[in-house]
């Protein structure tokens, strides 16, 4: 391996590992943290957060950021071993630097698919450790390496080195321990949030176990209320939504609470209303975003009001969500007519924009800043929360309203 090829894996991977320890930090942070959010978190479009809250973030609940982190480190060892060996252990480490660099192509290929193209969002840091990753397996590409075949055989002898060799033994061993170290940090957390607030699937979410408060639950009860003049209809817990259907992160957290909102339904009917009001970030209806870029948000909105006439207004929802990287008013309005056969979206535009800008009003009530913005009985949570701390606060509302009913 030439000086040359290796200080440019070794410059890669320390670029590429920083930027992966960042976004671990900040998914560390957002687990502890639901009101945290990170410096890139440039808009709707550009969020850091909202990948990695996204089912693309982790696996098992352990950050991919992380796997990333460890898989720079790797590389990085590799590099280190590389140069201090001799030229026969160089090619054989080049043989496992190539392999190593092609499993990381293979993986932020698909991540950077899912993101761009999935998720409609552009993670920062992501994008530096996949020009890392992209930098790393270049660079391996011109390695003199043996052959590919032999390796395994080559690693086996390798690790039966590495067993003799007390500091390369060392260095493996605590490498090994401080990422154990590190995914228990993540795996551990979340768990306790979920058996302190009883929250496994299929439980009765208004049932918890008497541990004491949690870290989420002192949040919930510290955080402000706001009244907003919005009907429960019997309901005990009130979830609004202040939505733009061409927000992708609207898009998310709406296939994120499906399942929950419908366990509730199920579990305790009629117990929790959830209602989606009008904030396209749109300035032909939207006075409150002059510089909104949502050009076809208001469309959008009406399209969902007259599509709820023919009680299609949840397929038509469903039907922008999923269609909202080619949204504009022709497609919205023939979606409108194939999802619920409305053909007066013309005639009717300017009547139901009317209703969408009441809905606005409220928004400005509480003067949000970006969509999704949820008001949980008052509580308002700019951008959602993750999943299970989503629902932890319905539970805890459940449970607030139980108890004062109770009370003499």
């Amino acid at each position: 391996m030439s000086p040359i090829v290796r200080n440019t894996i070794v410059i890669c991977a320390l670029i590429g590992l920083a930027s992966a320890l960042a976004s671990t930090y900040m998914h560390y942070q957002l687990v502890h943290d639901p009101t945290y959010s990170s410096f890139c978190d440039i808009d709707e479009n550009v969020s850091c957060t909202q990948v990695y809250l996204s089912r693309f973030g982790s696996i098992g609940g352990i950050p991919v950021a992380l796997l990333g982190a460890f898989w720079f480190g790797l590389v990085l060892l590799l590099s280190v071993a590389a140069g201090r060996g001799s030229g026969a252990l160089a090619e054989t480490i080049g043989g496992y630097m190539l392999v190593l660099s092609t499993v990381g192509l293979a993986a932020v290929l698909f991540l950077g698919f899912e993101s761009f193209f999935v998720l409609g969002l552009v993670c920062l840091l992501c994008a530096i450790g996949y020009a890392a990753v992209l930098g790393i397996f270049v660079s391996s590409s011109a390695i003199q390496t043996v052959s590919l075949w032999s390796l395994p055989r080559r690693a086996a002898g390798d690790f039966g080195r590495l067993l003799k060799t007390p500091v390369a033994l060392g260095i493996a061993s605590g490498y090994t321990a401080l990422g154990v170290t590190a995914v228990m940090l993540f795996v551990a957390v979340p768990a306790s949030f979920n058996s302190e607030a009883g929250l496994s699937p299929g439980s009765d979410p208004s049932v918890r176990p008497v541990s004491g408060e949690s870290e989420f639950e002192r949040f919930w009860n510290a955080e402000p209320r706001v009244e907003l003049p919005v009907d429960k209809h019997g309901a005990q817990v009130l979830v609004i939504k202040f939505n733009d259907y061409q927000c992708p992160s609207c898009a998310q957290s709406y296939f994120l609470y499906e399942p929950i909102f419908a366990r509730y339904e199920s579990s305790h009917p009629g117990a929790v209303r959830h209602v989606r009001l009008d904030y396209p970030l749109d300035p032909e209806c939207n006075d409150q975003t002059p510089r909104g870029g949502h050009q076809g948000a208001c469309e959008a909105a009406v399209a969902v009001r007259l599509a709820r006439r023919e009680g299609r207004d949840e397929e038509m929802t469903r039907w922008l969500y999923e269609n909202q990287q080619t949204m504009s008013l022709e497609t919205v309005r023939q979606g409108l007519v194939d999802v619920a056969g409305v053909t007066d979206f013309d005639e009717l535009y300017e009547t139901t924009l009317n209703d969408v800008r009441s809905d606005i009003a409220l928004g400005a009530m509480i003067d949000i800043e970006a969509t999704p913005t949820f008001v949980i009985n008052g509580v308002v949570i700019k951008g959602g929360l993750q999943p299970q701390l989503f629902e932890e606060a319905i539970a805890l509302e459940l449970e607030r309203l139980a108890l004062e009913s109770a009370l003499p």
